[in-house]
C-alpha cells in the first residue's frame, strides 16, 4: 500500500509541473498566433494598397515602396511562423515525454493494484475477516482492524478510481498529440507558401529597381518633393499650436506660446492622457502605417530620408476618424495640400487627425473616446485615402507608436 501511495504521490507531482509548464506554453503560443494573424492582416492591408497603385497612380517608385513595406511584414510572419512551430515541436517532444513515463507509471500502478486484488481476494471470505476480528487482543485493537479493514477496501476503490483517470489523462494526451502534429504541418505549409511569395517579390522588387536607377535624379528630386511637402504641413500645424497656446494663456495673463497654463481640471486630464500611454486606441479601425514618425529611410536612395513629426496612416476610402481621448475641438483648418485639420486638447496633449475630406465636429465640442470626428480624404500626392497623426505635448512632438495600442 506504501508503494501505491507513493506512485500516487509522484503522479500529483509531475501532472502538477507538466499542468503549469503546459499552462505557460499555451499562453506563449496564443500570443505567436495572435501576432501571425496580425501580420496576415497587415499583409492583405499592402496587397489591397498595391492594387489601388496599380490602378490610380503611375508612380513606380510609391510601388516599389509599399512592396518593401510588404517584403518586410512577409519577413515578419516568417519569424512569427517559425517561432510557433518551433514551439509546436517542443509541446510534441514534451506530450512524447509525458506519454512514455505516464504509461511506464500506469503500468506499474496495474501491477501493484493487481497484487493488492489478489491479496484481497484470498482474504475475502467472511470467516477469515471475522476469525482476524476476534484474534484481537483487546477491543481496542479489534475496533483499529476494523478501520483499517474499511480504509482498505476505500483505498482499493480510489486506486481503481485513479487507474481510470490515469487512463483517460492518457487517451487526452495522444489526441493533443494528433492534433499538434496536425497543426505544426499546416504552418509549415503555410510558411512555404509564404517563402515562395517572398521569394516572387524579391524579383519584382529587383526588377522595378533595375528600371528605375538610371532615373536616380528624378528619385532624388520625387523624395524632396516629399520632404518638403511633410516639413511645410509640419510647420503649419506647429504654428496652428503656438498660436492657440498664446490665446489661451493671453487670457490667463500670461505671455508664453510654448506651454499651456493648465487649470486643475486640465491638469487631471492631462494625467489622464499620461495614464494611457501604449494603450490608446487607433484613431482609423483599418489602416495600416505607411509612413512612420521620425527618420524614414527609403529602400532604394539608402541616403535619403523623409523626416515625420507624426504618422502616416493609409485606410479605407471615407475612413472614419475617431478620437484617441476625450478632450475639446480647439481648432479646425484646412492646410493646403492636406484637405482638413482637426486639433484636440487633453490638457497639454494635443493631437492632431490632418487630411479629413469630412468635419462632423466644431471648434469647442467635448468629445469622448472613440467619438467620429470626420472623413479620412485623398493624398494629393498619391491619391490614396490617408490620415496624417500627429501627438503633441504642448509644442514637442510625440511618437503615436509609444502611445497607440500595438502601433
Amino acid at each position: 500500500m506504501r508503494i501505491i501511495k507513493s506512485i500516487y504521490a509522484l503522479f500529483f507531482l509531475f501532472f502538477l509541473a507538466t499542468s503549469f509548464a503546459g499552462f505557460s506554453q499555451s499562453k506563449e503560443r496564443e500570443k505567436l498566433e495572435q501576432q501571425r494573424l496580425e501580420l496576415r492582416a497587415q499583409i492583405q492591408q499592402i496587397n489591397k494598397l498595391l492594387t489601388n497603385t496599380r490602378q490610380r497612380e503611375k508612380s513606380v517608385l510609391t510601388e516599389v515602396e509599399d512592396l518593401d513595406h510588404r517584403i518586410r511584414t512577409t519577413e515578419s510572419l516568417i519569424k512569427v511562423t517559425n517561432q510557433e512551430a518551433n514551439l509546436l515541436t517542443r509541446e510534441i517532444n514534451e506530450n512524447l515525454n509525458k506519454i512514455q513515463k505516464l504509461r511506464k507509471d500506469l503500468e506499474k500502478l496495474k501491477e501493484d493494484y493487481a497484487k493488492m486484488i489478489q491479496k484481497s481476494y484470498k482474504s475475502k471470505s467472511k470467516q477469515s475477516r471475522i476469525m482476524f476480528l476476534f484474534s484481537s487482543e483487546s477491543f481496542l485493537q479489534a475496533y483499529k482492524r476494523l478501520q483499517y479493514m474499511k480504509q482498505y477496501t476505500n483505498y482499493r476503490k480510489e486506486q481503481g478510481e485513479e487507474i481510470k483517470r490515469q487512463t483517460l489523462l492518457l487517451q487526452q494526451l495522444n489526441k493533443d498529440l494528433v492534433e499538434q502534429r496536425k497543426a505544426k504541418e499546416q504552418l509549415l505549409a503555410e510558411n512555404r507558401e509564404t517563402r515562395e511569395k517572398l521569394r516572387k517579390d524579391k524579383e519584382q522588387q529587383k526588377a522595378l529597381i533595375a528600371s528605375i536607377q538610371q532615373k536616380e535624379g528624378q528619385i532624388k528630386n520625387e523624395l524632396q518633393q516629399k520632404q518638403k511637402e511633410v516639413s511645410k504641413i509640419d510647420a503649419q500645424i506647429e504654428k496652428l499650436i503656438r498660436e492657440a497656446i498664446a490665446a489661451e494663456n493671453k487670457k490667463k495673463g500670461s505671455t508664453s506660446t510654448s506651454k499651456f497654463e493648465l487649470t486643475p481640471e486640465a491638469k487631471a486630464l492631462a494625467a489622464n492622457f499620461t495614464a494611457n500611454k501604449g494603450k490608446l486606441p487607433w484613431p482609423v479601425k483599418s489602416g495600416l502605417v505607411a509612413m512612420k514618425y521620425g527618420r524614414n529611410p527609403h529602400p532604394i536612395v539608402k541616403t535619403l530620408s523623409i523626416q515625420s513629426n507624426g504618422v502616416r496612416i493609409e485606410t479605407n476610402e471615407k475612413e472614419p476618424v475617431r478620437v484617441v481621448f476625450e478632450g475639446t475641438v480647439f481648432k479646425i483648418q484646412a492646410i493646403p495640400g492636406a484637405n482638413k485639420a482637426i486639433l484636440v486638447r487633453h490638457g497639454d496633449y494635443i493631437t492632431v487627425y490632418n487630411n479629413l475630406a469630412e468635419i462632423d465636429v466644431e471648434v469647442g465640442d467635448k468629445l469622448s473616446t472613440n467619438q467620429i470626428i470626420g472623413r479620412v480624404g485623398r493624398h494629393t500626392s498619391t491619391g490614396r485615402p490617408t490620415l496624417t497623426f500627429l501627438i503633441y505635448k504642448n509644442t514637442q512632438t510625440l511618437d503615436p507608436a509609444l502611445w497607440i495600442y500595438k502601433m
